[in-house]
């Protein structure tokens, strides 16, 4: 480079609008037969695009089989294909490199350069730069913190997925974490990126070991806190694709937003103003993670309210009521919600005066969820309700014998589920003694240790095992295979491992024979005693967790085998009763 840009300006990587061609296919007749173009094959032309910000760049190399075509811009971005446009909205010189790969691996390339003197004021001025960095009349940036208050300041959903549609961290869950003092400063001159840690940061457990990190230690199940220096100096970009905003941090350590899930470290921008961010990005584990940062030093106008639940004079009948609702200068309340935790539909007026009320038909706690419909941003209260007595209406079921909780036919207690696995229903490959239903579930992970299929009982119902507990299910795969079977209880939300049972195996017999797997409970113990949480010898005695307290059954493959692909079929699910439900679809 002739001059390079020394303010870190030319590090423009997301602030520079950036357009790519697809990679080019070629004939695949030709895989293989010739390796990396020579130096003097390798050639390419910068032109002139449709402004003066945009350049055309376009290969001119003779190739032959696959091949891929990348791009170093020279301001921290990357493209591909045979003809890209990049976008130089800042003066300076900018190193352009063509890299040219065979498919045999070998790689040859070749650089010129762009001479940019004008400057893009416009894009400069943009919104959402303003609203990250304060703009230019903001020379010290804008600094950002995560919002820790904000449910689903931290959270996970699939890949193609836009919301936490697989867990939402709560208000401060992460208090130990190291992540609630880290501070995000941007700058526009010469796009900086300052990141405090105050010593310490967040990272998920495939991360740990990573080498910049130091002195792991488990917070809130299996990710850690660990020891880390940011003092790297780092820069940021903005791009955008396809009408979305994509924010990237840049540096030789690793930068994140108070949770390093790994991967490109290129976020989303889901929204974006003055005070408030809410990011996403693919992590290492290819799902989806979601962030939300608030202005440091900002606090959100949030209206304030107390809750009232209290019996009523009618038989099992519960009240909710708002008093003292505060509602800042602003926001307006659109009423609020109850759900009773019973299972009952969830409760809506668009009166914040009015009082919500609701009868349980069995006794027992229920978790309340109040929500209160700001403007702004929904404001969230949980409370419980213990209810002492059956409703005089309220039947028992009472059985001491096996309940079907799914079978693919006619029953289906409650729904079976996939996390991080494919679980679907499909015809029975094999419709012979001792299974001859027509359909069953077919489990399969790939690449995913802990993967599971999970059954989920509604609210407010748990398995008895007080009067037998064994599990049974059908399950057809190959010999060897182990097939883990466990009861977990998600009152306690991402910390439901800490007072789930030990794990209960059973290895497949044969190769493609159905085959009845067996798990009995009895003296089988739960939770950890160095958690700090309850636990137990035998879950079959103990009276905190052998009626009223699990609510969900996993069901995993080769737990704790994470290589490949792992997949078998199963069917009839049955095991202890289930008060309340009978066994009917």
């Amino acid at each position: 480079m002739k001059n390079s840009i020394k303010t870190g300006i030319a590090m423009l990587v997301a602030a520079v609008l950036l357009i790519g061609c697809e990679p080019k296919e070629f004939d695949k007749s030709g895989l293989g037969k010739n390796g990396a173009p020579t130096d003097e094959e390798m050639s390419f032309t910068i032109e002139p695009g449709e402004d003066e910000f945009h350049f055309v760049l376009t290969n001119l190399t003779p190739v032959s089989g696959v091949h891929t075509v990348k791009w170093s811009t020279g301001n921290g971005s990357t493209l591909e294909g045979d003809k890209v446009i990049a976008y130089y909205p800042l003066p300076g010189n900018y190193e352009v490199t063509l890299t040219i790969t065979a498919n045999n691996g070998e790689a040859n390339s070749k650089m010129d350069e762009v001479e940019q003197t004008e400057t893009d004021y416009e894009f400069l001025a943009s919104p959402i730069l303003t609203a990250l960095t304060g703009g230019a009349d903001a020379p010290d940036g804008k600094t950002w913190v995560v919002d820790s208050l904000a449910s689903g300041h931290f959270g996970i959903g699939p890949a193609a997925g836009t919301g936490l549609e697989w867990w939402a961290a709560t208000a401060l869950q992460k208090t130990m974490s190291g992540a609630y003092d880290d501070e995000y400063t941007f700058k526009l001159v010469d796009f900086i990126f300052d990141f405090k840690n105050n010593g310490d940061s967040y990272v998920k457990d495939y991360r740990k070991d990573d080498p910049n990190y130091s002195n792991p230690v488990e917070v809130d199940g299996v990710d850690c806190r660990v020891t880390y220096n940011t003092t790297e100096p780092a820069t940021w970009s903005m791009v955008e694709r396809d009408g979305v905003n994509y924010l990237s941090l840049l540096s030789t350590k690793p930068l994140f937003f108070g949770f390093d899930y790994g991967g490109t470290y290129e976020y989303r921008i889901d929204e974006i103003t003055e005070t408030a961010i809410s990011m996403s990005t693919i992590g290492q584990d290819g799902n989806r993670w979601y962030n939300k940062l608030i202005l440091k030093g900002y606090e959100k106008p949030v209206v304030t309210f107390e809750t009232v639940i209290a019996a009523t004079s009618n038989e099992n009948e519960w009240s909710v009521n708002l008093n003292n609702v505060v509602i800042p200068e602003g926001i307006s309340v659109n009423g609020y919600t109850v759900d009773f935790g019973d299972g009952s539909e969830v409760y809506t007026t668009e009166d914040y005066n009015a009082a919500i009320t609701h009868v349980y038909m069995r006794k027992g706690n229920y978790p309340v969820t109040i929500t209160v419909l700001a403007s702004n941003e929904d404001v969230v209260d949980n409370q419980s309700i213990s209810v002492e007595n059956y409703h005089s209406e309220y039947i028992p079921f009472l059985l001491d014998y096996m309940v079907m909780y799914v079978d693919n036919s006619e029953v289906e207690m409650a729904p079976v589920l996939g996390e991080n696995c494919d679980v679907t229903v499909v015809e029975n490959p094999q419709r012979i003694y001792p299974n001859k239903g027509v359909n069953v579930f077919h489990y399969r992970k790939e690449n995913q240790q802990w993967a599971n299929a999970f059954m989920k009982l509604p609210a407010g119902y748990r398995f008895d095992l007080t009067r037998t507990s064994v599990f049974k299910m059908m399950v057809k795969g190959k010999a060897g295979q182990q097939i883990l079977l466990k009861l977990e209880n998600t009152d306690k939300g991402g910390n439901a491992w800490q007072t789930g049972t030990y794990d209960l195996i059973y290895t497949i017999q044969a190769d493609d024979t159905w085959e009845v797997a067996e798990y009995d409970f009895a003296g089988v113990g739960a939770g950890w005693d160095w958690t700090g949480d309850q636990f137990t010898d035998d879950v079959t005695t103990d009276p905190r967790f052998n009626e009223g307290f699990y609510n969900v059954i996993r069901i995993m493959c080769n737990p704790g085998v994470g290589e490949g692909v792992h997949e078998f079929y199963f069917d009839d699910l049955a095991g202890p009763h289930v008060e309340g439900l009978k066994s009917a679809k």
